[in-house]
């Protein structure tokens, strides 16, 4: 028998919004890493809001919130208070009752850029990635650093000259602006739209962009990212972010090796790296010159005659699948917030995102 379309609404609902979540969604295994992190971080967010005065957003709710939107490829804040209003699963993993009311887009993030401006998106990184199950999965001895470029939320018409000369675009809500035999760099220009990003090409015949680099340091055992950093874009910002990274990350003392592409093969990176007690697993930049000479390289025989060498160069290819997930799923490509340290944030909470992702069936797997 056919059943009739009953449009009548119920006024009350008596099942819990937990049950309304299937025992074995992904989100279940994912949220249980979040929570365990985000209460290992609560007296971080206890030093960062005033004793008295109105309440703000719960942080855990605002990071939580943030994770959903890099999950779900939601591109704005808008969209993503609209769906929490709808949709029960976001209700659940953000911590909300099913008759609470969702903020105002606006509200969440101030709120939430006000956090992630205080470097809770590396700490939060940092905690999730020395919880006891995680930490196993660690490899403590090899490592792979590289770098990507992120568009900034500027438009090359927004790059000016500094000392305020240079023709404005023209009238209209997108007018035209002729670039046409105008010398521009980094030094005589700054976007007026976003200050910090840099006018930057990562290779000769592609186009320059104003942009930031973003940089990640990756174990090699389960390919996952231990470290995640941001900085203006310049030839030398991805080594002299990779020292900071592998300094920061490994052990007092500890000799450790570090993967990488051709583009850290230079002399005075590989020397910090030796200085450091850092083995350097680097690809030869083998260039030819014009009159036939092979380029020189530090990374010798002693370092590439052994099989670990190979094997790094191997695995460092990996970490592209972290900038592919950010960008694609991530929605980290060009960036929806403006100044070094909003990006930044951006950028971290994105590598947090693509290990949760791949956090609980890597622990599944290995019991």
């Amino acid at each position: 028998m056919r059943g009739s379309e009953d449009r009548s609404s119920g006024l009350f609902s008596y099942i819990r919004l937990e049950d309304r979540i299937a025992a074995d969604h992904p989100l279940r295994a994912i949220r249980s890493l979040v929570d365990e992190a985000l209460a290992a971080l609560s007296g971080k967010f206890t030093t960062l809001y005033a004793t008295t005065g109105r309440p703000s957003i719960p942080p855990e709710q605002l990071l939580r919130a943030t994770l959903l939107q890099a999950f779900f490829s939601v591109r704005s804040e808008r969209q993503l208070m609209e769906q929490i209003n709808y949709n029960l699963l976001f209700r659940w993993f953000v911590g909300l009752d099913i008759d609470a009311a969702v903020w105002d887009a606006s509200t969440f993030s101030k709120n939430r850029d006000r956090l992630l401006e205080a470097d809770v998106a590396r700490e939060f990184l940092t905690v999730l990635m020395s919880l006891s199950r995680v930490r196993r999965l660690l490899s403590s001895d090899h490592f792979s650093v590289d770098g990507t470029m992120i568009d900034a939320w500027a438009s090359m018409k927004s790059f000016r000259p500094r000392d305020g000369s240079g023709d404005p675009p023209g009238p209209g809500r997108n007018g035209e602006r002729d670039f046409r035999a105008e010398k521009r760099s980094n030094g005589t220009h700054v976007s007026t739209t976003d200050p910090d990003a840099r006018l930057f090409r990562k290779a000769d015949g592609q186009a320059s962009r104003l942009c930031y680099l973003g940089h990640a340091l990756m174990e090699h055992r389960h390919a996952l990212i231990v470290d995640a950093t941001l900085t203006h874009a310049s030839g030398t910002a991805e080594r002299e972010a990779a020292l900071e990274m592998i300094e920061r990350t490994r052990k007092p003392g500890r000799r450790v090796t570090l993967a990488g592409d051709k583009l850290f093969d230079a002399a005075s990176f590989v020397s910090a790296l030796r200085d450091r007690k850092v083995t350097p697993h680097i690809a030869v930049n083998g260039t030819v010159s014009k009159l036939g000479k092979v380029r020189k390289t530090l990374v010798d025989r002693r370092t590439t005659r052994h099989d670990g060498y190979e094997i790094s160069l191997r695995i460092r290819k990996r970490i592209e699948e972290a900038f592919g997930w950010a960008k694609t799923i991530g929605g980290i490509a060009r960036l929806k917030v403006r100044g070094i340290a909003r990006a930044t944030a951006a950028f971290t909470f994105r590598m947090i995102a693509y290990n949760l992702i791949r956090l609980p069936k890597i622990i599944e797997a290995t019991g």
